[in-house]
């Protein structure tokens, strides 16, 4: 329910002076999530018999004709607003003005400039803090209070920095960009004949996605990427380690132009150790992606080519004096290799020391490869939530492995009860490896009720 509404509120101001006043819930079609109900006190009771978008859409286009756009993140409430107008087959657009960016231009030595932040520092009343009136009358108080604080030159040039947008690219059809909101979430830019050309991802998603237009462009590529978009799509997330997985899905999904295209995650292996063969190497490459990794052989390292564990096992060669040719670097033949030649292996290969000797080496440099072990007996959940949209995600984890991402905790339930097999992927691996690390990562884990401990 990222684009519905169920409480809207507008005070009509004119040459300074508050003309009207209104306010409504509005019935969204849809049951409101648990979390949304719990951020702002609206229950699917409350708005059962309330009105729906279509029947207040005249009412609202009236209040806000010929006026700018004023909100606290803005573009987050303009695009609801925008996204209910198209879904009855209207169109809306208005010049918006974001007070968070005004309290940035006209406060600049303070951090915060959220909503609550305003309230605590400028002394603002606010009667029901997330309800639509509370909100907006919380607003008009700052408004008045800037109003009398600042010159009227400095307050316009002010409210001309926050209004201030990138051009659209030409590309681009007139108000695409004005329902992205502002927070986390992962973009695609499309291109000529709906070609993908570009997936980022961002906690600003707005901020980030108008920082491609901008006159400025940083390099070349961000320039390319402007004059060819013709399309934006965009999924809103509830915090970060959703918006990493997603965009790393889409990356090797949709494999855009101007990204960094990501290597063949099918080809992904790691080693597997074979101490019975006599000839030849004991390092056997087995495959990894879509392998469940706490079942079957312990395996070691998880490369993307043979390019690229050759160049670690070389390192270890000339590290620890091992042979080569055990390890698979060098082609087998009989004889000292080249490595024992120039004094840089034991001599396994030479009979100077036993297969048994050298390989208690090689396992022990191996263990450094090994994945990272699953720090807990079973799977979690980690609870991301958006302290501003309210949405709220659930994913559920097994052995560097998502099993699934939900939004409330009756689907968890469902799919904790019937999850689906492990697969191993090496971008979600890296991905919760340092996610995980974190203090946010560790502070957002919850055990599954019931798994081994």
């Amino acid at each position: 329910m990222v684009d519905r509404i169920t409480e809207i509120a507008v005070l009509r101001v004119e040459d300074g002076e508050l003309v009207e006043r209104w306010s409504s819930l509005v019935n969204p079609g849809i049951p409101i999530p648990g979390n949304i109900q719990s951020l702002v006190g609206i229950t699917d009771e409350m708005v059962a018999d309330a009105p729906a978008f279509a029947e207040l859409a005249g009412p609202i286009r009236r209040l806000l004709a010929d006026c700018i756009f004023v909100a606290h993140n803005a573009r987050f409430d303009y695009g609801f607003i925008k996204n209910e107008f198209q879904r009855i087959g209207e169109g809306f657009d208005a010049p918006v003005l974001c007070t968070v960016k005004l309290s940035r231009a006209l406060y600049p030595q303070h951090h915060k400039h959220g909503l609550d932040a305003l309230i605590d520092r400028h002394g603002l009343t606010c009667s029901a803090r997330h309800r639509a009136m509370g909100d907006t009358e919380a607003l008009h108080q700052f408004a008045g209070i800037v109003s009398s604080t600042f010159e009227r030159d400095v307050l316009d040039m002010a409210i001309v920095k926050a209004m201030k947008a990138p051009s659209r690219p030409a590309g681009l059809p007139e108000g695409v960009l004005e329902g992205i909101p502002e927070g986390p979430g992962v973009y695609v830019f499309h291109g000529e004949n709906d070609l993908p050309i570009y997936v980022g991802r961002s906690l600003s998603l707005r901020s980030r996605v108008m920082s491609h237009f901008s006159s400025d462009h940083r390099n070349s590529k961000e320039a390319k990427i402007a004059r060819n978009v013709r399309r934006v799509d965009w999924q809103v997330t509830a915090g970060e380690l959703g918006a990493l997985m997603l965009e790393s899905r889409l990356l090797g999904q949709l494999k855009p132009a101007e990204n960094r295209q990501p290597r063949d995650a099918e080809a992904v292996f790691g080693l597997r150790y074979d101490p019975t063969r006599k000839r030849g190497p004991v390092l056997l490459r087995e495959s990894l992606n879509g392998a469940d990794p706490l079942a079957g052989p312990a395996l070691y390292g998880a490369f993307r080519s043979k390019k690229e564990a050759d160049a670690a096992l070389r390192e270890f060669a000339s590290l620890y004096r091992l042979c080569p040719r055990r390890l698979g670097t060098e082609p087998w033949s009989e004889g000292p290799c080249l490595a024992h030649l120039a004094k840089r292996c034991a001599g396994v290969c030479a009979g100077k020391e036993s297969p048994a000797e050298h390989d208690e080496r090689l396992l022990k440099v191996l263990e450094s490869l090994r994945l990272k072990r699953w720090p807990w007996g079973g799977p979690v959940t980690v609870r991301e939530a958006h302290p501003e949209t309210g949405r709220l995600a659930f994913h559920l984890l097994d052995g560097w492995c998502v099993l699934g991402t939900v939004e409330d905790e009756s689907a968890l339930a469902a799919l904790i009860a019937e999850p689906p097999a492990r697969a191993f992927d090496l971008d979600t691996y890296r991905i919760l490896l340092r996610w995980l690390d974190t203090p946010t990562g560790k502070a957002s884990v919850s055990v599954v009720s019931g798994a081994p401990a």
